[in-house]
């Protein structure tokens, strides 16, 4: 079947056309239209300024998506649409784009949990049958989101651990604020960090690794932020300095991937999953991707390693119309999903289940 999906929960405006069949998911557009110059300046996103964003670009990127793919609308199976959670402004944008759709193509209509999208970034390109293999664990790290997600089969979710303040994202934001680097933090800090392994500089600095050894497997890293805060006020005039930067960065990083390895492999241990994966934006992280998958070989030898690809790690519409295919096909009255547009709504706060 032929899919739209569309991807507007924060400040990233997409649209992708997929095409799913028993042999898997094969991606045939996938158009991403960023807002990260718009935002940089703030150090964050304004949901009202990407809210007017999504309004001027949601069109033009559906056009290019089909476009690109070379499918018409008469062609389209399902369209899919990520319904939360995540800045409602943004939402509501994608939402009523794809009602409006549905209603006019005569389509019927999925909302995503967009944490669920991610999550679903793995399959796309994988065989469905001899592929990915339950129960698996997912590593969740995003802006908004840091979870352990434990999957006995498809579209079942228990979550065995999260954050309990700020998402690994949302530190590596606010961390790249206190040092004066730009916005979003996530790459600029790996960057940054890989420079100081490069000149392996005489900076000795040790950061918190908060509830690394607490017996649940939850997160915290609002202290971690903190600690890099007061570090640097001990010491304002070396902000300017790139290899104390540097050196933060990289030490700041490494705590963030300690903890997260760490609980990631505590839970295997507990619920033995068959595969472990990781989703997310924070997934685009090669430190996190490469010192997970050695932990993994090294001590679950018996568990396989799916990682997504770089394109889909990031917030896109190809894993939304990933998700779609499965939740379609596990939708029993397929039939109701055609009146969808009338009932279907933005949710903010939207659980995953």
């Amino acid at each position: 079947m032929i899919i739209l999906g569309i991807e507007t929960s924060c400040d990233e405006t997409a649209a992708a056309i997929i095409s799913a069949n028993f042999k898997g998911i094969s991606v045939l557009s996938n158009v991403v239209s960023s807002q990260i110059a718009l935002h940089s300046k703030w150090g964050g996103v304004v949901p009202n300024l990407a809210a007017r964003e999504h309004l001027k670009n949601i069109l033009p990127v559906i056009k290019r998506a089909l476009k690109t793919a070379r499918v018409t609308p008469e062609k389209i199976d399902l369209i899919a649409v990520t319904a939360g959670p995540g800045l409602i402004p943004a939402l509501l944008i994608g939402v009523n784009s794809a009602k409006t759709l549905s209603y006019s193509w005569g389509k019927p209509l999925i909302g995503i949990h967009h944490i669920e999208g991610h999550i679903y970034a793995n399959f796309v390109g994988k065989n469905q049958k001899s592929g990915i293999k339950f129960p698996l664990l997912c590593l969740v790290v995003s802006g908004g989101h840091t979870q352990l997600v434990l999957m006995k089969k498809h579209l079942n979710y228990e979550i065995v651990g999260q954050t309990l303040d700020d998402a690994a994202g949302e530190a590596f934001d606010k961390v790249a604020r206190i040092l004066g680097l730009d916005y979003p933090g996530g790459p600029i800090i790996s960057k940054t960090a890989n420079s100081y392994k490069l000149k392996a500089n005489n900076y000795k600095l040790a950061m918190p690794r908060p509830m690394i050894n607490s017996k649940n497997f939850d997160f915290s890293f609002s202290g971690l932020k903190t600690a890099v805060l007061y570090e640097t006020k001990k010491h304002p005039e070396l902000i300017k300095n790139k290899d104390y930067v540097s050196a933060m960065c990289h030490e700041f990083q490494q705590a963030v991937i300690d903890v997260l390895i760490s609980k990631t492999i505590r839970a295997a241990r507990r619920y033995r999953p068959k595969t472990i994966m990781i989703a997310g934006g924070v997934s685009a992280n090669i430190e996190l991707r490469r010192q997970l998958g050695e932990k993994i070989d090294t001590e679950l030898k018996n568990t396989s390693y799916v990682i997504p690809d770089m394109t889909y790690s990031v917030d896109n519409a190809a894993m939304i119309a990933t998700a779609g295919h499965f939740r379609y096909q596990s939708q029993k009255n397929k039939k109701i999903l055609s009146s969808n547009w009338k009932k279907l709504e933005a949710d903010a706060n939207l659980r995953l289940k």
